[in-house]
């Protein structure tokens, strides 16, 4: 029973995603060298069951097959760590481990495609939702992702699913990008530190010449004939920033917000600058649907947001519900010892406020 949930399960979720593709990807800096990578996880056809989960070191996993078993790849965790997944505690979306190596799924519809599944390449058959999980159990640097790679098959276990893409970053700061295209993987090394979903990284990296005219500040005063044309007040500079909740304005609004937000000094300081970021591609309810067809009557499509300071081990995130942060510091942590866990990231699905006193 217990594999035949897992499969349904997986099978809603891609089935779901399919028409709710909208997540958006940022990564700050700090003055004392905090890497912050931050997200949003934006999903419209339905309320998912969101949760923390924490894996301890030497825990045990085996990948979904698109039979419906657990009887794919098999990996113990040499890293503890904890995240952020949908549905059922192995599907981590975003996490970071004990060695401070973060990873993240995103959605990649019509543009990648995995190598077909074979059964006799079950032992090494990796389900995409599961890939966050292997890379946090397995690894510490990025280069040790790319060894590994082609020692396993990263598969879809449903064919009308969505495929998706990958952010993977180290405490430094560097961070790639990992696409499957025709069944090859592809690393892509991401200088802007921003994702969001299809077309492919490249194409959005030479989308984003298309803005050049963008800058900070007010445009002019321009003089124009007999006439001075002059802005009507201040950010003009970025007059036709595209506002819209397609991937590629996402992707150019997010990279221009962060690239010109002032630098912070420390680590928790950044993370709240980035949900502030983040909140320019918040999307809410019913604006991917036409009118009257939005299926939920959820707050806001954008289920949580998630924001994890690497350099100091600390995950943040609020949700659609309750927009206070909750923060899980993993330096408190024993990953020898915690035993395997997962909690709703909401206890009460509501927001906490706070009345103000008046004497």
């Amino acid at each position: 029973m217990q594999k035949i949930k897992f499969l349904a399960t997986l099978s809603t979720c891609m089935a779901l995603i399919n028409g709710a593709d909208a997540c958006t990807g940022i990564t700050l800096k700090s003055r004392d060298d905090a890497t912050i990578v931050a997200r949003t996880m934006d999903w419209s056809g339905a309320e998912m069951n969101n949760m923390y989960t924490i894996v301890p070191r030497g825990h045990n996993q085996q990948s979904l097959l698109p039979d419906g078993t657990m009887n794919g790849l098999s990996f113990i965790s040499l890293y503890g760590y904890a995240g952020i997944a949908v549905e059922q505690p192995e599907f981590v979306i975003d996490g970071t481990n004990e060695a401070g190596l973060s990873a993240a799924l995103f959605y990649f519809p019509r543009y990648g495609e995995y190598q077909k599944y074979n059964e006799d390449s079950k032992d090494i058959s990796l389900a995409d939702f599961q890939v966050v999980s292997w890379i946090l159990s397995r690894f510490a640097t990025i280069d040790q992702v790319k060894e590994a790679i082609n020692n396993v098959r990263i598969i879809n276990v449903d064919k009308s699913a969505s495929t998706v893409h990958w952010r993977i970053t180290e405490p430094n700061g560097r961070q790639v990008v990992l696409e499957i295209i025709d069944g090859v993987p592809n690393f892509y090394e991401n200088e802007i530190g921003v994702l969001t979903n299809s077309p492919g990284f490249p194409w959005h990296m030479t989308n984003l010449n298309t803005y050049v005219n963008l800058h900070p500040g007010t445009a002019g005063p321009t003089e124009f004939g007999p006439i001075t044309l002059r802005a009507f007040g201040s950010g003009s500079g970025l007059h036709g920033l595209p506002g819209d909740f397609t991937p590629p304005s996402r992707f150019v609004r997010a990279a221009f917000l962060k690239t010109y937000a002032l630098e912070q000094d420390t680590g928790p300081a950044a993370v709240e600058q980035s949900f502030h970021i983040l909140n320019n591609v918040d999307v809410p309810s019913g604006v991917q649907f036409a009118v009257g067809k939005s299926p939920t009557d959820m707050p806001a499509a954008t289920q949580w947001t998630v924001a994890t300071d690497l350099k100091n081990r600390i995950i943040y995130y609020h949700t659609m519900y309750n927009r206070t942060i909750r923060s899980l510091d993993m330096k408190g942590i024993n990953f020898a010892t915690v035993p395997f866990q997962y909690h709703s990231l909401d206890t009460t699905k509501q927001q906490t406020i706070i009345p103000v006193k008046v004497d």
